[in-house]
């Protein structure tokens, strides 16, 4: 398991913004409040700290069937020769 922590950018106010996700595209868990993320920004002198889960980031992008779904105008619980 693995998290890529990078420096993502410095604000004008000089505050150094610290960039983490995991390069496996899985959650990563911790920072505050406590939870499961995609990925973070966190100030750097914040201290958080992130670890890869085995949960895969979920897509917003649908299936193949989805979208013959959606094209035929079913609501996916009906056959597809229904």
């Amino acid at each position: 398991m693995s998290v890529i922590t990078e420096y993502y950018k410095t604000r004008e106010d000089g505050v150094r913004l610290v960039r983490s996700y995991s390069d496996q595209g899985m959650m990563i868990h911790g920072g505050f409040p406590e939870g499961d993320y995609a990925e973070s920004i966190d100030p750097e002198d914040a201290g958080r700290t992130y670890t890869e889960t085995d949960i895969p980031i979920p897509s917003d992008e649908l299936t193949d069937t989805e979208a013959l779904n959606i094209i035929m105008g079913r609501d996916g619980n009906e056959p597809e020769n229904g």
